[in-house]
């Protein structure tokens, strides 16, 4: 007897009667497929990871720095718009973002937001770092990565109303002001004005000194030293010796034995002594009564003599 047919798998074929063998399957047709369902898996499952690691929420004031770090884990072949990146202004903003660092790592994009507070609240106010969204290219169309927002108290930097303990009011007593050792500054300003005053002092001599010291030296100055103290009505022999004290230094002034007939001539050489004329010539004309005819004194006539020794002083000075 023979033996049934068998199918190509070993079992015998169903309704008794054999169709002939079976053809296989081939390898690369069944690889495709197998290898299209794998991408297609794949693609179901490449999807955007954002992974964001903030900052605090609270403590800060105007003018602090906080960072805030993301990670997307990006799929392969997937291409980011470098437009989409976050960029850094926002001038007049609570929150400004200063810096935008950008890291690439195999399939990691890494984000480092600097954000600084611009914001000087009188109260704790809370505020939101905006949002970002991130472009990817799949090839075959637009993906995108949302960066949430995140909030930020700020704080005041001083309370709204100044407790009214000791110490901490509005109103503060002034406080003593920080002593500097001006020893040294004072010790030098001091040397200073010596040196300068005795540079003044050499000055003063070497210009005002020998004029002063000529103008004590001449005639009638020297003439009305010598007349201070003599008193109103002096005796005879002062009297004499005044007269001659103030003939004298007449003398010395005309350079010559001055007498009343050449009184004119001694007026026209030295005009400064021309309103005393009445006064000289009454002098010489005591003078010479009283040397040679022994005329009669005057009351006072001392007092006279010596306001006339003054008036002739200030005239050789050129004051009268």
């Amino acid at each position: 007897m023979m033996a049934p047919p068998r199918s190509a798998f070993g079992a015998p074929p169903r309704g008794g009667v054999a169709s002939g063998p079976a053809k296989p399957v081939p390898r690369r047709l069944l690889g495709l497929v197998l290898c299209t369902l794998a991408a297609a898996a794949h693609a179901d499952d490449a999807v955007l990871r954002v992974e964001a690691s903030e900052p605090r929420a609270y403590g800060y004031q105007v003018g602090d720095h906080l960072q805030r770090h993301v990670v997307v884990q990006v799929p392969r072949g997937w291409t980011l718009d470098e437009a989409s990146l976050p960029k850094p202004g926002g001038r007049g903003l609570a929150l400004e973002l200063r810096e935008v660092r950008v890291e690439r790592s195999g399939g990691e994009l890494r984000l480092a937001l600097d954000y600084q507070v611009f914001l000087a609240p009188a109260a704790p106010r809370t505020v939101e770092m905006a949002p970002q969204r991130l472009r990817f290219d799949t090839g075959s169309r637009i993906e995108e990565a949302l960066i949430d927002a995140w909030p930020v108290t700020i704080a005041p930097l001083v309370q709204a109303e100044a407790p009214t303990r000791r110490g901490l009011g509005e109103m503060q007593p002034d406080r003593a002001p920080l002593l500097v050792d001006s020893a040294a500054p004072r010790a030098r300003l001091e040397a200073y004005a010596i040196a300068a005053a005795l540079l003044l002092a050499g000055l003063a001599l070497a210009y005002l000194g020998p004029p002063w010291n000529a103008a004590r030296k001449r005639p009638f100055a020297v003439a009305l030293r010598r007349l201070r103290s003599l008193p109103a009505q002096p005796d005879a022999q002062r009297w004499k010796e005044a007269c001659v004290t103030l003939h004298e230094a007449l003398n010395r002034s005309a350079g010559e034995v001055l007498f009343e007939r050449g009184l004119a001539d001694f007026l026209q050489r030295r005009p400064g002594f021309a309103p005393l004329r009445d006064d000289l010539l009454r002098f010489l004309h005591t003078s010479s009564a009283q040397f040679f005819g022994g005329a009669p004194r005057e009351p006072d006539d001392g007092r006279w003599l010596l306001a006339l020794a003054r008036k002739c002083r200030d005239a050789e000075r050129g004051l009268a």
